[in-house]
């Protein structure tokens, strides 16, 4: 299972995965936004739903970060 959940049922990556998953653009390493449920490559500017559990990476479904 690539999620596990903390006591407040909020869910969380694997580390291990998060380790592994680069950016498909940039290649480079992703943060993950717990709250938002996403993965953000910052070089990109995107960021990658997780959607019941699964990181969705490709750019077309990705958002675009707020550059300010």
């Amino acid at each position: 299972m690539t999620q596990e959940s903390d006591r407040r049922g909020e869910r969380k990556i694997d580390p291990k995965l998060l380790e592994i998953l680069v950016c498909p653009l940039t290649k480079t390493s992703l943060d993950y936004d717990a709250d938002r449920q996403e993965l953000i490559s910052r070089a990109a500017g995107l960021a990658y739903p997780i959607r019941d559990g699964i990181p969705i990476m490709l750019p077309d479904e990705a958002r675009k970060l707020d550059v300010s």
